[in-house]
């Protein structure tokens, strides 16, 4: 019985150790243990931690591997607390990071570290310790590009919306499409979402995303847009595309006139007719217009955009409009409810007489008339002033003088139709000799250089205007009872002594302007000379009129009352500038007062002269003194009324 049981120990034995070597179930391996998480991003630096975080044990023996495909691969070492790189891959990016020696730095992070990594330490001795690195990278910010070529709502098929794409992300982002800022999901026969990525030889990822649909008439303006939702070791983040619009084409239901500008229309507008429908995309259009006459609609001349330009707009534009087009869907006519245009007009203006004459004293009655499709308001204004005269079609004229003759104009105007008016000029003839605008006028000249001479008429009839110099004429006419001659000469000697005279003549008599001209010395050339006279080749401006017939030649003027004034006021200067030199001398010591002897008082040989005081008087509206010395032009006593006082010593 002993060898029996000999051989069931030995069975016994060997099915123990079967059981173990084959993995017999019931007999579990110990699981390894969780290994600790770390994350970073691309390019940055992970730290690989031997341990708890916490601990502060000083490491002196250590290797770390690399876990692949459950292999351990030596990737570091540390030995008496210097470490040194194994080769392979991570031969220049693994280093020891603090003084403790259980710390590896590894460094330009990649999406290909994204693995295992495994410590070992034998001094001091500790349990292996395992750690998952979690690599991570932002996406580019999502591009999008929409489907150009438009969607037909009468497809049933799904068609391609819009194509999202985002490169360079890890690990590989999420896509959420949205329509109007709402999200879109998944719905059979109605959105379709179709993503695929690809790996870069970076590891990187770039995502496509595809959105197909069913669109309808209300998505024509619709906004879409991609999100890319992806995590770093800071949190969850997302990037946005910009939004897009897709055409959608669906056919038209209604067909209506549009008018620019919107509102009152006027002759004059710039008026554009258009035809708009409900559908996309817009159609050719025919414009009609109701033929007043026959009642027919007749198409009218649009430009390539089917725009149909009233320039300008014009009363006869007025009537009925409509809209026609073919629907290339359905080939049916479609057709606008006709719709009125009115073009607000002012007929032409006529006002009676329409050549009004009277004497003076007489009474006048204007009358003004026009049409208009709307309210008119008339006025009466003068022409020349602006100045409002009265409101309605009646202006009455009592008790005419002649300064009553000129132009009046009658304004007919719309005020429900802001600048709708037209407006008539009449001119208003008061018989008359003509009347000059000056009587007498003086300029001061030199001799020698062309000068312009003007002057100015009226009267009724019409004056003419001649000279009793010859030179270049021109004339122009303000108004129909005005005259303006302009004459053009040089100034001779035989000019300053004669002066000019201009005479105009009509029927009913003449009138004559009389131009005295003055020659410019240095003894007129002052600072007051030059503001109050003006030098001339300018022309002469009118300052008063002369109503009455003249018949008078050139007279000379008489003489100011205001000579002695002046001259008194003269010699008081003298005075006092003799009395200052003295004095400046004096204080120079050049005067030897209360000295024995005599000395002459001399002047510089400059200032040795005579003085003399031209007093001037030809009743302009300046009168002038000068002080002149030995080098000023003296002019001889008497000539052109003037007096000298002789002040030699």
């Amino acid at each position: 019985m002993g060898l029996p049981r000999l051989v069931c120990a030995f069975l016994f034995a060997a099915c123990c150790c079967c059981r173990r070597a084959m993995g017999v179930p019931g007999e579990e391996k110990q699981p390894a243990p969780t290994p600790d998480l770390v994350e970073a991003e691309v390019g940055s630096t992970a730290l690989l931690k031997c341990g708890s975080s916490h601990s502060s044990l000083n490491f002196s023996h250590v290797d770390w591997f690399l876990i692949h495909k459950e292999k351990q691969i030596p990737i570091f070492r540390v030995r008496q607390g210097q470490g040194q790189n194994e080769p392979g891959e991570y031969e220049h990016r693994l280093r020891l990071q603090g003084g403790l020696g259980g710390t590896l730095a590894l460094s330009q992070v990649t999406p290909h570290d994204e693995r295992v990594f495994l410590c070992k330490s034998k001094r001091p001795r500790l349990q292996d310790h395992y750690i998952e690195l979690q690599v991570y990278k932002a996406p580019e910010e999502p591009t999008i590009q929409a489907n150009v070529v438009g969607i037909h709502v009468d497809r049933q098929e799904l068609r391609e919306v819009a194509t999202c794409v985002g490169r360079n992300g890890y690990p590989i982002p999420q896509v959420i499409w949205y329509k109007n800022g709402r999200p879109l999901q998944e719905e059979e026969n109605r959105v379709q979402i179709q993503s695929s990525q690809i790996v870069e030889s970076n590891g990187l990822y770039t995502l496509q995303s595809i959105l197909n649909a069913r669109l309808v008439k209300e998505d024509k303006d619709a906004q879409f847009y991609c999100e890319l939702s992806y995590r770093l070791p800071s949190g969850y983040r997302m990037k946005e595309s910009r939004e897009v619009t897709v055409p959608v084409f669906y056919p038209a239901e209604k067909v209506w006139v549009e008018v620019e500008p919107v509102g009152l229309l006027k002759e004059g507008d710039h008026v554009k007719i258009r035809c708009q429908t409900d559908g996309n995309p817009q159609p050719h259009f025919i414009i009609n217009k109701q033929n007043s006459s026959t009642g027919e609609m007749e198409e009218k001349a649009t430009d390539e955009n089917g725009i149909l330009f009233l320039e300008p707009a014009q009363k006869q534009h007025s009537g009925l409009y409509q809209c026609q087009t073919l629907d290339l869907e359905t080939m049916t006519t479609l057709s606008s409810d006709r719709q009125e245009l009115l073009v607000n007009y002012v007929s032409d203006v006529q006002v009676n007489p329409a050549a009004p004459e009277a004497q003076e004293g007489d009474s006048l009655t204007l009358t003004c008339e026009a049409e208009s499709n709307q309210d008119l308001e008339l006025k009466w204004l003068r022409d020349k002033t602006g100045q409002l005269l009265g409101k309605g079609p009646v202006l009455q004229l009592n008790n005419l003088k002649r300064e009553a003759g000129g132009r009046y104009l009658c304004m007919a105007s719309v005020p429900n139709v802001p600048g709708l008016n037209r407006t008539q000029l009449v001119s208003v003839g008061i018989f008359g000799s003509p009347w000059m605008a000056l009587k007498e006028r003086k300029m001061w000249v030199q001799e020698n250089a062309m000068l312009n001479l003007s002057c100015e008429a009226s009267g009724h009839p019409q004056p003419t205007i001649s000279w009793n110099v010859n030179g270049s004429v021109t004339e122009w006419n303000p108004d129909p009872q005005t005259v303006v001659s302009t004459l053009n000469v040089l100034v001779t000697p035989e000019l300053l002594e004669t002066g000019a005279e201009c005479t105009a003549t009509n029927s009913l008599g003449s009138n004559t302007t009389i131009i005295l001209l003055k020659l410019v010395t240095l003894t007129t050339l002052t600072p007051d000379f030059s503001q109050t006279t003006g030098l001339s080749t300018s022309t002469v401006s009118p300052h008063i009129r002369a109503n009455s017939t003249s018949t008078e030649k050139k007279l000379r003027q008489p003489e100011s009352k205001g000579v002695v004034i002046v001259a008194v006021i003269v010699c008081i200067l003298v005075l006092a500038v003799l009395g200052a030199t003295l004095y400046f001398f004096y204080k120079k010591g050049k005067l030897p007062c209360g000295r024995s002897g005599k000395q002459e008082i001399t002047m510089p040989p400059t200032r040795k002269s005579d003085f003399v005081v031209e007093v001037k008087s030809d009743k302009l509206p300046e009168e002038m003194a000068l002080l002149q010395g030995s080098n000023g032009d003296k002019r001889a006593p008497g000539d052109q009324g003037e007096k000298y006082i002789d002040l030699r010593n």
